[in-house]
This record gives C-alpha cells, structure tokens and sequence, in this order.
C-alpha cells in the first residue's frame, strides 16, 4: 500500500455463494409448490395415505341393494376390515419404512424395462414396414393411386405382430 487512498479490499463473505445457492433453491422450491403442490412424500407415507384414502371411500360406500339393517351391519364389518388392514400395514411401515422406498425404486426400474421393450418393439415394426415400403417402391413404378379399390395386390403378406 504504497498510495494513501489504496484501501485494503473489504473481505469477502466466504459464504456468499452457498447463502446465494441456498435461496436461489428454496425460491424454487417454493415455485414448484405453488405450481404443483406439495412433492410426494416416502413411499411408505404414501402408503399410509392411500390406505387412508380407501378407509375413508369404504367407510362412506352406500348400497341402496341392502336394507337398512344389512347397510349397517355392512359397514360395521367394512369397518373392521379397515382397522384390520390398518393394524397389519402400520407396524410394518414404522419398523421398516426404506422397504417401501426400495419396493417403489424396483417398481419404476420395471417400468423402465417395460418401456424399453415396447419401443425397441415399435421401433421393429415401424423398421420392417418402412422397409417392406421403400423396397416395394424402388422395385414398383406404378403409380399407387392406379391399384385398384381392393388396395394393394392380394398376394401380399401382412404382417401385424
């Protein structure tokens, strides 16, 4: 510091970048509730959330086939199920609640297979016919509009698997 008005760099807030990173992320976090609601929770949350969910649609199922007895005597029984299921579910979710986050990871890889499978399938199917048509049309002068009502040649294979 050889100059009097040289003033020693003010020191930076070390930091800075992960506060700015923190509220950038929390700002977006908060859009994305906004725009879609909360996210969803663990699996094993969700499954607590759907059994409630057929509990409370079971509770309040109507059938106008019973008489009022039977539709009470249903519902006590519907009831006791519930619990029943209710009872059998929680402690299994309480002990063990990263099974359900594994079980649904697996269920997602299935599906990711799954798909797979039928694209590569399409894309074979979309490949043989776009294939039989190219070779039909470089082998073929004729105009397709001059074939007759019936469509192409009746010796053709068609294949729909």
């Amino acid at each position: 510091m050889s100059d009097a008005t040289e003033q020693p760099a003010p020191e930076a807030d070390a930091d800075a970048w992960e506060k700015a990173c923190a509220e950038d992320l929390a700002e977006e976090k908060a859009r994305r509730r906004a725009e879609h609601g909360p996210p969803p929770g663990s699996a094993a949350e969700e499954l607590r959330k759907l059994v409630d969910a057929v509990a409370e649609k079971l509770s309040g199922l109507q059938t106008p086939l019973l008489g009022a007895v039977a539709q009470g005597t249903a519902q006590q029984v519907v009831s006791q199920v519930v619990k029943q299921a209710k009872a059998a579910v929680e402690p299994v979710v309480e002990r063990n609640p990263e099974v359900f986050d594994h079980l649904a990871a697996a269920g997602n890889e299935l599906l990711a297979a799954y798909r797979s499978a039928v694209e590569r399938q399409e894309q074979r199917w979309t490949q043989r016919s776009s294939g039989a048509q190219a070779g039909q049309a470089a082998a073929d002068d004729t105009d397709p509009r001059d074939e007759g009502p019936e469509g192409p040649s009746k010796g053709e294979h068609i294949d729909l698997d």
